[in-house]
């Protein structure tokens, strides 16, 4: 790699964590209220995108640090029996595993305090119909900053090769909005992105 290569990829990496910084203190200072009506207002949005596959299986996230809850989008799948899955840590790897959720089954924090089903139920990613990030940042062209850790982008970097790929679909709050979000060769990319006022299709 050359050095001014090098120097590029420092600089996005060094703006990505400044942006994150600034956006996940924005996305905090959200009321009670901005958030319940953020959560709300994802159902409706995602129906469709839900419903695509004969036999939807849907990962989602539980959300910290002033991400959009999903706990009624959840709830709405469990009376559509449409099966629920959370990120589960890889023991041994920087990656994720996807396991089945099911109403009211006890979670148990991982190391980073994120809550996580204790079912030995997982499926690979590519079992998956749909997939929900939580997102730090995003552009309208599918750009997206993460939490820093790089586990989607991991998980998800070979897609392109599975038998089948799951629609990668950001979760926003639209304050969250960026005009472009600086880009790093390891980034996948989103089909689409939904936040608390609209849907934006990725082309």
């Amino acid at each position: 790699m050359s050095n001014s290569s090098s120097t590029s990829d420092s600089t996005v990496a060094q703006s990505k964590t400044t942006l994150r910084s600034q956006l996940r203190r924005k996305r905090r200072s959200l009321s009670a209220e901005q958030q319940r009506l953020a959560a709300t207002s994802l159902v409706n949005a995602l129906k469709p995108h839900l419903s695509a596959s004969k036999t939807p299986r849907i990962a989602m996230y539980w959300a910290m640090d002033g991400e959009i809850s999903l706990q009624p989008l959840m709830e709405y799948c469990f009376e559509q029996r449409i099966e629920v899955f959370l990120p589960v840590l890889h023991p041994f790897k920087p990656r994720l595993w996807f396991a089945r959720y099911l109403p009211g089954e006890p979670l148990l924090n991982n190391h980073y305090g994120i809550p996580e089903p204790q079912t030995s139920h997982r499926v690979q990613p590519w079992q998956l119909s749909t997939v929900l990030l939580p997102l730090v940042g995003f552009d309208v062209n599918g750009g997206r900053i993460g939490m820093g850790g790089g586990f989607y982008d991991r998980t998800f970097a070979q897609a392109l090769s599975w038998p089948h790929q799951p629609k990668l679909i950001g979760v926003a709050h639209e304050c969250q909005k960026l005009e472009i979000v600086p880009l790093e060769p390891w980034d996948i990319s989103l089909k689409g992105i939904v936040t608390d006022q609209r849907y934006y299709r990725v082309r």
